[in-house]
């Protein structure tokens, strides 16, 4: 690993980190924000935060405020980026497909497959690299917003007793059954939309054993919210599998920062009670 930032934050520090990355086959950048309770020995547990379309491990730690919550709280935050990055790296136009557009899957279909396979990623590579290199516990609690809250849920969901909390910003809830959704698994994963299941929080809280429960703010004033983010889908399959969701739509908030920067102490908060019971 490469450290090629080195910020202090709130009694701590805002690192930025490139390594080689086996699982995708390239260069990937991370960011990871050690508190000051890193400085005295302590080994913390770790909150991993998943982003949206367009954005890179940047956009959560400059915009999210969460640096002055963890802190208070004692947790190690992680930010990877969206996609695989890189020359060789396949690409699409427009913003909602290839790079800064990984979609949290493991791709079957060419050209994607050679690099995007974001869920090994996030659910195996880079906690074995945070929990190798850094003080964390194997305590993990795992949240994003939009594209990166429906990787959030679906990696917490499909990974029974790995992650001890979960939450979500605005997160695409059902994406079969959404525009964005449908391109990227098209050309991700192919036809098959039996496939698209395993990678759908709507479809997998039907099939989870582990009632992890579900956190999840939207603003009622998101344009994406009718379109896109379909939450209501994921309440009414999750009402019907007994699986725990509180939804929280939150008035006048829109898709942007400035939403999650409003509601991220309350989600941080969230993750420590769980993280550290």
């Amino acid at each position: 690993m490469q450290r090629i930032e080195h910020r202090a934050c709130f009694g701590g520090w805002q690192d930025v980190y490139r390594h080689e990355s086996e699982v995708l086959g390239c260069a990937m950048n991370f960011a990871v924000y050690l508190p000051p309770q890193a400085q005295t020995g302590a080994r913390l547990p770790v909150l991993y935060w998943l982003s949206g379309l367009t954005c890179n491990e940047q956009n959560f730690i400059t915009k999210a405020g969460a640096q002055r919550h963890a802190a208070e709280h004692g947790l190690i935050l992680v930010a990877p980026d969206t996609s695989p990055r890189g020359d060789d790296v396949a690409d699409a136009e427009g913003y909602d497909l290839g790079k800064g557009a990984g979609f949290y899957v493991n791709a079957t279909q060419a050209p994607w497959a050679a690099h995007y396979r974001m869920y090994d990623y996030v659910a195996e590579e880079l906690p074995a690299l945070i929990e190798a290199n850094f003080p964390a516990t194997d305590a993990r609690g795992i949240s994003g917003h939009s594209m990166g809250g429906h990787g959030a849920l679906v990696i917490a969901l499909r990974n029974p007793g790995r992650y001890r909390s979960v939450s979500a910003f605005s997160p695409i809830a059902a994406p079969s059954q959404a525009p964005w959704g449908d391109k990227a698994f098209s050309a991700y994963l192919g036809d098959d939309r039996e496939a698209w299941k395993r990678y759908d929080a709507t479809e997998l809280v039907a099939m989870t054993q582990e009632k992890l429960p579900l956190l999840i703010d939207q603003g009622d004033a998101d344009e994406f919210l009718d379109s896109q983010l379909k939450p209501h889908l994921l309440q009414a399959a999750a009402q019907a599998a007994g699986h725990p969701l509180t939804l929280r739509l939150q008035p006048g908030y829109d898709h942007s920062y400035y939403f999650i920067a409003s509601f991220i102490g309350e989600h941080i908060a969230h993750h420590a009670a769980a993280l550290k019971r």
